[in-house]
């Protein structure tokens, strides 16, 4: 199981909301790309880039942050999410070196746009599913649906996603501990590859994590908890490659 750091971008800045609420900011850092360094020598393997400013916009809008962290880590896998509304953006940041973008919103407005997503790009595609209480928001979280995750998810179980990126907005940002029974469900019912987001907390919640990693759970993203020193990101790594 990969533990993959996360940087949210807004105005260029790193950040951390709590539940998606963009008056709820925590400014972390003015400078992504050291950041993006100090997960890298820390151990990372993978990085979760979010442009906050585009998930709220519909259209990239940190772009120039992603570049700057791209040209100083071209051999680190990232995956990004926020602002991805057509396959035109979605190229666009896979020319740059992306390994994988994140369809979120658009993937429950536009279920087709994933179909043809993973068809013009293979293995490249993960669709973030979003909810609260089991059901799915939009829009940066500011609007709610009446779609459940499970349902989201198993439009896309044949289609050629890489993986699931599920957050619990209830959680999210609020080091509460992840919604572990809620994540192992969605991949135990779907049969896609999940990654937990939203609430991780100390290394508990990685060894709940790794216990239904069998259920397809591959992935958990941590972002407020290692920015202020609940979790070691160190420490994390170590122990799912130690288990």
């Amino acid at each position: 199981m990969l533990i993959i750091p996360a940087i949210d971008l807004k105005n260029g800045s790193c950040v951390r909301l709590r539940q998606g609420r963009m008056e709820d900011v925590t400014v972390y850092s003015d400078d992504p790309v050291a950041t993006a360094t100090r997960w890298v020598e820390a151990g990372a393997k993978r990085l979760h880039v979010v442009d906050l400013d585009g998930a709220f916009a519909g259209k990239p809008e940190n772009k120039e942050a992603v570049v700057r962290i791209l040209t100083k880590h071209p051999n680190l896998p990232i995956q990004l999410g926020g602002g991805v509304r057509d396959l035109a953006t979605i190229e666009v940041y896979l020319d740059l070196g992306l390994a994988w973008v994140i369809i979120g919103t658009q993937a429950v407005k536009d279920p087709v746009l994933v179909t043809e997503a993973c068809h013009q790009f293979p293995g490249q595609i993960i669709v973030g599913v979003d909810a609260k209480d089991g059901w799915v928001a939009t829009e940066g979280w500011a609007e709610a649906s009446a779609i459940s995750a499970v349902d989201v998810v198993k439009r896309f179980s044949d289609v050629g996603v890489s993986s699931i990126v599920y957050t619990d907005i209830g959680r999210d940002g609020m080091l509460s501990g992840v919604n572990v029974k809620a994540t192992a469900s969605l991949a135990s019912e779907t049969g896609c590859p999940v990654i937990a987001s939203g609430g991780l907390k100390g290394l508990s919640d990685v060894t709940e994590l790794l216990a239904v990693e069998s259920d397809g759970v591959v992935g958990a993203i941590t972002g407020r908890a290692i920015y202020e020193g609940t979790l070691n990101l160190a420490d994390a790594i170590r122990l799912t490659e130690t288990d």
